[in-house]
């Protein structure tokens, strides 16, 4: 696999959601969606780490394939608000590396 840049995951998306009518959902439905999404992600966490086993007639499922969802209705969030991902996320590393500068114990560097 290549290393796609968020750019063109971006525009990956938007193509594919673009070949449609329906285009992307309203922000208040892909929100709904979201959450669904992440709580399909808990489950998937809480079979593998937590206290609760599948079910035998459980479909199989990876936390891989729902964190690839919860990217896919992030980046159809973005699109359809016009949010350039690599700038949100630049501003969201500015903001850690200022306000939480001394929030956590570092490594040793040497």
């Amino acid at each position: 696999m290549d290393n796609k840049s968020l750019a063109e995951l971006q525009r990956e998306v938007d193509q594919y959601i673009s070949q449609f009518k329906e285009g992307y959902f309203s922000p208040l439905a892909m929100l709904a969606r979201m959450s669904e999404e992440v709580g399909e992600l808990a489950r998937e966490v809480n079979h593998s780490y937590g206290e609760k086993p599948k079910k035998a007639d459980e479909a199989e499922n990876s936390i891989e394939l729902e964190l690839g969802d919860i990217l896919f209705i992030t980046i159809c969030f973005a699109n359809s608000l016009g949010i350039d991902l690599a700038t949100a996320h630049d501003k969201v590393m500015h903001k850690f590396n200022t306000r939480d500068a001394n929030r956590w114990t570092k490594k040793n560097t040497d």
